[in-house]
């Protein structure tokens, strides 16, 4: 039997549009056009769009984000599914049509690697919610799938089963585990393999909603990575292609770290913005500066990334 090829690995944040990035991820200086998702595309080869889920953003404007990105062509898009549809759970065949629209330009362009149906703690695991599930999937089932739950009670066989069977992938996750919260692990369900990282503030990751930011306020070390990666190998080998997301995304936290992941994995050094680090020097070994801004790529160095690399 030929061996399996390698899957593409893909890390970036979660969103772009954060007020602490300022300074931070960004120049205070813009340049002229400047644009969040084609900054951070010279960085990364994905970003997960976030405001997909608070509300459909209108098409041209996605439109936009595609051109935005063209210097990369690597870079593919993933979205979180409206929270109408996962949260609420309120979702009409209006909305569906008009989720649809909007990220109609993504999918035309082959930038949408996958969409997320993200879902809360307190979806779990039941017989209804398993239903629920499924029903989504038939609604939205021309797009990549992936499917987050955080409650500990969906890791089961039958539920990787059930994932496998409708194509859909399982996001694996890292977050505060508390009670019946699930746990880290390298499920591959479909030929899209998912990693999403929220930090481990164990403090606030159930603040309120005043205090949200804060449950995002994690930076992980080396240490906490490296098992990380590892998982994230093991994703690679069943998969096609694989999406690292970093979420902790406080004063931009989540870009050292996917900086690091990708240092990790492919074992060359990064480019880091100049703003970064000085306000992460601990990125300063792995930091691969060029003086002209133009030139910050390192697209030419994540290439498509084996299991056993």
């Amino acid at each position: 039997m030929p061996p399996r090829h390698a899957a593409e690995i893909r890390v970036g944040p979660a969103g772009w549009s954060y007020n602490d990035w300022e300074g931070v991820v960004y120049p205070e200086r813009k340049p002229r056009n400047f644009h969040e998702a084609g900054y951070l595309a010279q960085f990364f080869d994905t970003v997960e769009i976030n405001t997909t889920f608070y509300h459909p953003p209108r098409p041209e404007m996605v439109r936009g984000w595609v051109r935005r990105v063209e210097g990369n062509p690597r870079f593919k898009f993933t979205a979180k599914l409206w929270q109408r549809f996962t949260h609420e759970r309120a979702a009409n065949l209006e909305d569906e049509k008009t989720f649809k629209r909007a990220i109609e330009p993504l999918a035309a362009a082959g930038k949408l690697g996958a969409l997320l149906m993200q879902f809360p703690w307190s979806f779990k695991n039941t017989q209804p919610n398993r239903e629920f599930l499924g029903g989504l999937v038939v609604e939205f089932m021309e797009y990549p799938l992936v499917a987050e739950v955080r409650h500990e009670s969906w890791n089961r066989p039958e539920v990787f089963a059930m994932l496998h069977d409708l194509n859909v992938g399982f996001c694996n996750i890292d977050q505060p585990v508390i009670g019946k919260s699930l746990g880290p692990s390298d499920r591959a369900t479909a030929p899209v393999g998912y990693v999403r990282l929220h930090g481990r503030n164990y403090e606030h990751w159930f603040a309120s909603s005043e205090q949200s930011a804060e449950r995002y306020n994690y930076l992980y070390s080396t240490a906490e990575l490296q098992p990380w990666v590892e998982r994230i190998r093991a994703v690679a080998a069943r998969a096609d292609a694989v999406y690292v997301v970093t979420n902790n995304h406080f004063r931009g936290k989540a870009i050292a770290n996917g900086l690091q992941l990708v240092n990790l994995i492919t074992q060359q050094p990064v480019h880091v913005p100049p703003t970064l680090l000085a306000h992460y020097p601990e990125l300063q070994p792995i930091a691969r500066i060029e003086t002209e801004p133009s030139e910050l790529r390192q697209t030419d160095l994540f290439g498509p990334v084996t299991a056993g690399r």
